[in-house]
Order: structure tokens, then sequence, then C-alpha cells
């Protein structure tokens, strides 16, 4: 086993774990404790609980130890990432939870707008994602008109049933499926599972990318409007899902999934913004957050209003 500490004081803007993997952003982190999005189970102060996730066939764990509250404005006592992981994971540590972005410079570029300075001063340290494309994009098929914690059950479900067990320190993960797991799936399967209408969209993308069809990936390379167009191949994405895809899992940061707390948002901050349609109304959006680091702006708004504190 490998192990390591990352100081959060080398981390910009600084960085809070806990509002980072729980702010609706990833579904593909457990939190050991069993409690992840479960709003009634704060995790105590420091925040300190382990979470793991699976990146290719290796398991990493993660948790804050140490030092203030996390995202303090004083950043310079802040504690450390403690991780753990089969080899060294710290490069791949640092690319999931996006470490190495200058958060406190993203955050003094947003726009003037007292709302969204509310939102960022209330969650210091909440950072974008970086999840693997295939598992974000079946999260995200998952989502409509769900909660966010009974979303994080159907992933896991997934894991547990179709993904591959994986042994380390003497406790059994599992990874989230592959495509060609996922494909030999039957929507009876799914719908047995929990996952009703969602099902055969489910089986159907994951045949798509097992067979060759297409794979999200591969929208990284193109301009954005095209990439979220691309997306939208895959049974059951539209073009929200498309954008959380986006900006989770393949680096748009411009990208602002149009859901309903940011469509909240919009009629109650921003009504000038609403153009009636979802593309025109995107690009309102994206410009009245800041364009380059819209995403960014989006996930705290969301939080903010998501959960109110």
């Amino acid at each position: 086993m490998e192990t390591g500490t990352i100081p959060i004081a080398e981390c910009s803007g600084g960085f809070d774990l806990y509002r980072t993997l729980e702010s609706g952003q990833s579904y593909l982190w457990r939190r050991e404790d069993g409690e992840m999005y479960n709003d009634d189970a704060e995790p105590g102060p420091g925040h300190d609980r382990w979470y793991s996730t699976v990146v290719d066939g290796d398991v990493i764990r993660v948790r804050r130890r140490g030092g203030d509250q996390p995202g303090a404005a004083d950043n310079s006592s802040a504690g450390v990432l403690e991780w753990e992981a089969s080899d060294d994971r710290e490069p791949t540590i640092r690319r999931l939870l996006r470490l190495d972005d200058d958060l406190e410079s993203i955050v003094e570029s947003a726009p003037a707008d007292p709302f969204l300075e509310e939102a960022y001063e209330a969650y210091r340290g909440l950072r974008l994602v970086e999840d693997p494309p295939f598992g974000t994009l079946i999260s995200f098929i998952c989502s409509a008109q769900m909660r966010v914690s009974r979303i994080h059950g159907m992933v896991s479900t997934l894991a547990r049933t179709y993904g591959d067990e994986i042994e380390f320190d003497g406790e059994t993960y599992h990874a989230f499926p592959r495509p060609e797991q996922l494909a030999s799936s039957t929507e009876a399967e799914l719908r047995d599972l929990g996952l009703g209408y969602r099902a055969p969209y489910v089986v159907r993308t994951a045949e798509m990318v097992a067979n060759g069809d297409g794979h999200p990936a591969d929208a990284r390379d193109l301009e954005y409007e095209d990439a979220r167009d691309h997306l939208t191949q895959f049974v059951g994405v539209g073009d929200k899902v498309a954008d959380c895809v986006l900006l989770f899992s393949l680096g748009f940061d411009e990208a602002v999934p149009l859901d309903t707390w940011i469509k909240t948002a919009i009629a109650d901050y921003y009504p000038d913004c609403d153009c009636g349609n979802y593309a025109e109304t995107s690009r309102a959006i994206r410009e009245r957050f800041g364009g380059k680091y819209a995403g960014y702006a989006q996930t705290y708004v969301f939080h903010y209003l998501r959960t109110g504190e």
C-alpha cells in the first residue's frame, strides 16, 4: 500500500473535501461510514471521514485530517489531505479533485454579483471534480427527477451488482461497471434495481459504448456546444445531462447545466437570462456567471440553493 499527504495550504483558495464530493457533482465516490448524501448525518467536526473510489482497477481512499474548519479564510493551518492507494496515486488524486486549480483566482474573477458572492463565501474550498467519463454519463442518465441521495444509491447499486470486486486493506470495494459489464444487463434487471424508466437508457447507452459506436470521452477535443451536441447521441441524454458530463468529467468549466436549482436561480435572480429555450438560456447564464469558469459558479449556486446552509 502507498500512502501520502497533500498539504491543503498548497491548494490556492483552500479545499473542502466534504462539500466537493457531496455537492451533487459526483456519484462515483463512497463515504465509508455509509452516510454520503444523507443531509441529516453531517460528517462531524473536521469533516474527517474517509472517501473511496475505484479508478482503472485501483482503490483510492482520501480524507481530510487536522487543521481548522475546511475552507476557512486563513488556509495556513488547514491540515492535510491524507490518501491511501495500491500505488502512487497522488497525480490521479490531484486530477480527480482538481487540487491544482487556482481557486482563489477563479473566485476573484467572478462577476460582481451579491448572490454569487454569497454562495462563494458560504462554501470556500468547494472544487469541481473530474470523474471518469463513462461512469459520469451513466450517473447523470440516472439523475432525471431524482434527489442526490437516490442517484448515489442507484449508482452504488450498479457498482455492487455489475462491477469488479477489488480487495484492498482487508475490505472489498466495487468498481463502477465497465461498458461491456453494464451492457450485459437487461432492462428488467435494472428496473428491479430501482432504475425505473431509466433502465433502457442505461442499457442502450452502455451497448453503444461497448460496441464502439461512441464514447463520452470523444467529446473532450470538440468546441463546447459541439461537445454538448455530441453527447446527446447517447440514449437518455439531453442537453442538461450532456452539460453535467462536460462539466464534471471532461473539463468544460464553462458548462452550466440548467437543472431545477439553476432554473430557480434564473427565475429569482436572473430573469433576463430566460430566453425560452435551452441553448439561448444557457448562453445567457454562462455569460452572467463569467464565461470561462461559469461552471464553478453553477456548482456553488446549485449547492447553496439545494442545501440552504
